[in-house]
């Protein structure tokens, strides 16, 4: 199998790309459509603004692709950025039409008496089980950096929530779609676990 990491200046994907390869996996950049057909799992990390991050996708003509690559069946994994750029449209940076691939709107984190952004080793608890959570115990702690949050619009694809002075959708998925709010490739053993679980996923469920 082959991975593929989205490249297209929306995320710093050194520390993600040496995490696939640390786990015996082979990875591609991509950068433009023909190199989703190189293929078999894309990785979608990002940093940054969601409305910037959806115009360099679509400068890079990757919007629709990435799409079609999710809907027809083939695993793709969103992380940070990458995870909201998966709901139907975000507020960051001015409102914006994201990949619509989970239900739901990307909101601003709106309680006061902590500081953002949520940065730092949090828990996610686990609303459900899945193939990408193998192995990975309940409450484990990830690494977190973000102020904005999911707004789920289908409770039946939140598949882990984390607290941080109101409860958020940590880990997401719809049929091959799956997303952690979470850096994985920043959360030493269970990250690595998890980015291991999603290269050898089927996307059956």
């Amino acid at each position: 199998m082959s991975i593929g990491i989205v490249d297209v200046g929306i995320g710093n994907i050194g520390s993600l790309r040496n995490a696939v390869l640390s786990q015996g996996w082979d990875v591609v950049s991509v950068q433009a459509e023909d190199d989703l057909e190189a293929i078999t799992h894309l990785l979608l990390p990002g940093v940054g603004a969601f409305g910037a991050a959806m115009e360099q996708l679509a400068r890079a003509g990757l919007v629709e692709p990435i799409r079609r690559f999710a809907m027809a069946g083939r695993p793709l994994m969103g992380i940070c950025l990458g995870m909201q750029l998966l709901a139907d449209r975000g507020a960051e940076g001015g409102d914006a039409a994201g990949l619509a691939l989970i239900p739901g709107q990307v909101v601003a984190m709106t309680h006061s008496h902590l500081p953002l952004p949520h940065v730092g080793w949090n828990e996610a608890h686990q609303l459900r089980p899945h193939p990408v959570l193998r192995g990975i115990r309940d409450d484990i702690d990830f690494y977190f950096v973000h102020s904005f949050r999911l707004a789920a619009g289908d409770a039946t694809a939140v598949l882990a929530e984390t607290e941080y002075g109101e409860r958020f959708p940590s880990i997401v998925a719809k049929g091959s779609v799956i997303g952690t709010q979470f850096h994985p490739e920043k959360s030493q053993t269970n990250g690595l676990r998890m980015l291991d679980n999603f290269c050898a996923w089927d996307a059956a469920c």
